[in-house]
């Protein structure tokens, strides 16, 4: 059993990123893209602990949680490449991608119900943004791990925003639904602000 990461610095995954956002601007990547930036040592910690046999459910943005699970930088730019940046599945490393907002969600509490009834080790761990962490089946699926005391986390990642559209102007709040209440112990959190945009680079490019 070993564990994650494996000495990757944040150099390395702003070099990744960077290096992805070339390929896309010189059009060799004809899908979308979503980079991010500010979170990497936030998500070093988050990992540190992350051991083989861990399952990680991410979205649409999910190349630093890839490589902190252990995926060589080589495979996951053989996949972005392909037009799989959205939606990343490496099931030799129990990792599971989709571009679909809350669609994990579910799935994830169920493999962590797995775990448990068959007696099993590892931990499931859920990424999701701060926007999607608002979604009705995000709550649901919280409050059922937290009854069930299922073996998962769920990570909020906070870039303030959903796409272009200010999270907390649209909830009228600027604290998170679960903060101080009994969820929060199942959920871990962090803001962080994103240099890229939300797709792409934020400017045309001709494929």
């Amino acid at each position: 059993m070993s564990t994650f990461p494996k000495n990757i610095t944040v150099e390395e995954i702003v070099k990744f990123e960077s290096d992805i956002a070339d390929l896309f601007r010189a059009g060799k990547i004809k899908a979308p893209v979503h980079l991010r930036s500010g979170c990497e040592q936030h998500l070093i910690d988050i990992f540190k602990p992350i051991v083989e046999e861990d399952w990680i459910f991410s979205y649409w943005a999910s190349h630093i949680h890839c490589l902190l699970k252990g995926v060589s930088p080589e495979d996951l730019k053989q996949q972005i490449l392909e037009g799989k940046s959205i939606s990343l599945c490496f099931p030799e490393k129990n990792i599971y991608c989709s571009g679909i907002v809350g669609s994990l969600a579910g799935v994830a509490v169920g493999t962590a119900w797995g775990i448990k009834k068959q007696g099993k080790k590892g931990t499931v761990y859920l990424f999701t943004g701060d926007m999607g962490s608002e979604c009705g089946i995000f709550h649901e699926s919280v409050k059922y791990a937290l009854n069930f005391d299922l073996p998962i986390k769920f990570i909020v990642e906070d870039n303030g925003v959903s796409v272009m559209t200010d999270t907390r102007q649209t909830w009228g709040s600027q604290r998170p639904w679960f903060e101080n209440t009994i969820y929060s112990q199942k959920i871990i959190y962090y803001k962080y602000e994103n240099s890229w945009p939300h797709s792409g680079l934020g400017q045309r490019i001709a494929f």
